[in-house]
């Protein structure tokens, strides 16, 4: 039985980002308390939550001190140590939800893959690659261009290099800059998202969310999708794929593929001989966290991936799920071609528009492409996606951070 009190249960948090402030903003009326642990003094998640600890996301001492006023610990940026989690974890017996081991098969994108293709999770092909040479012969396999992404440490676009031709490898492999894998260049139709949620004996999900991105940085999230019922159906099920594959309660963004047609590869990450993949839904990536393609939820869905979040990890009842109105989310980029102050211009658009929603992460500096907020419009009767589509990106060009 869930029971509550004043002060409620406190959730420490390694991250205190975006993601860690609307963690705050939508455990406050659980009576749920945050205190977060960054390295930024003052960072976004400090003027909603209880408290901070300014330490780095891997300091033994800080994690120490945050498990020490936390009834559960959680993380909201893969940075976190799983080896520093799972010590202060097994020391202090305050638990860790997703769980350190989810954290290390995520860190280190060869090693997801595997995982996730040994359990008969949907994947481009791919293999691990040391050199030019094994690059090159991945392009002979697969055909140009090929992915060629950073084993551990990339985000946002972050370590993803295409290589369009066997001559571009060597170059490739210097702009990665430490372990590389290679995947399989996928042809698809849109890229969609599950925000799906691992609970104390039970499991939930989002509705689809469809996904532009552009230099590899997620512009605009639509829901509903423009998919049709059989490959949203299938996605769900990869969704409950993962999460069987996932220690851990949370919220897993599950970024997806849709391809016309399923894939054939030359060969699977094991050398087997060709195969066809199943199904119209390729697997990306996994955030075992809430997700940006996710942030339309606080206004489109009837609870937000950061509610369900909190009630996961402290193993309370999940919340529904379902789509209030069609919604579409677009992110505020830093539009500055160098670090600067940060203070956006011209939000009366934005502040007049009904049924437009802002949200400023109150980081201090913009840099480029850097996001600072986002603004989602949750639509009204009569309204299509295409409608608030058009809104949407008519205000995000409208504000600037710079001075012109």
């Amino acid at each position: 039985m869930t029971t509550l009190r004043t002060p409620g249960p406190t959730l420490g948090v390694v991250g205190g980002g975006q993601l860690g402030r609307m963690l705050a903003e939508a455990a406050a009326p659980l009576g749920v308390e945050v205190v977060v642990l960054d390295p930024t003094p003052d960072c976004p998640a400090a003027p909603v939550a209880r408290d901070q600890i300014v330490a780095e996301f891997d300091d033994e001492a800080g994690i120490r001190e945050l498990a020490a006023r936390a009834d559960v610990l959680t993380f909201e940026i893969e940075l976190a140590d799983q080896d520093v989690l799972g010590r202060v974890s097994e020391d202090s017996g305050t638990p860790v939800h997703p769980d350190p081991a989810t954290l290390e098969t995520i860190h280190d994108k060869l090693v997801q893959k595997r995982a996730l293709e040994d359990a008969g999770v949907p994947v481009p092909p791919f293999r691990g690659v040391e050199d030019a040479d094994d690059v090159r012969e991945a392009i002979d396999d697969y055909g140009a261009p090929v992915m060629l992404k950073a084993r551990t440490g990339g985000y946002d676009g972050r370590g993803n290099v295409p290589v369009e031709s066997k001559a571009d490898a060597e170059d490739a492999l210097e702009s990665v800059a430490g372990p590389a894998m290679v995947e399989s260049f996928v042809d698809f139709e849109r890229e969609i998202s599950v925000i799906a949620v691992k609970g104390d004996g039970e499991t939930a999900a989002f509705p689809i969310g469809e996904n532009v991105h552009e230099d590899e940085i997620l512009r605009e999230t639509i829901v509903p999708a423009g998919s049709d019922e059989a490959v949203e159906e299938r996605a769900l099920e990869v969704a409950e794929d993962v999460l069987e594959v996932m220690d851990g309660r949370g919220v897993y963004g599950i970024e997806l593929f849709e391809t016309s047609e399923a894939l054939r590869a030359s060969e699977d990450s094991s050398g087997r001989s060709p195969r066809e993949r199943d199904g119209d839904v390729l697997l990306n990536e996994i955030a075992p966290r809430p997700h940006n393609s996710g942030h339309w939820t606080i206004e489109g869905a009837q609870s937000s991936q950061f509610e369900q979040h909190a009630r996961a990890v402290l193993g309370w009842p999940l919340a529904a799920t379902d789509l209030r109105s069609p919604t579409v989310s677009v992110n505020l980029l830093g539009d500055v071609d160098e670090p600067r102050d940060a203070e956006l211009r011209n939000l009366d658009r934005v502040l007049e528009t009904p049924a437009a929603n802002l949200h400023w992460y109150g980081k201090r500096q913009v840099r480029p492409l850097r996001k600072m907020g986002h603004v989602t419009i949750a639509g009204r009767e009569g309204e299509t996606t295409d409608d608030l589509l058009e809104t949407a990106r008519e205000l995000e060009r409208a504000v600037t951070f710079t001075s012109e």
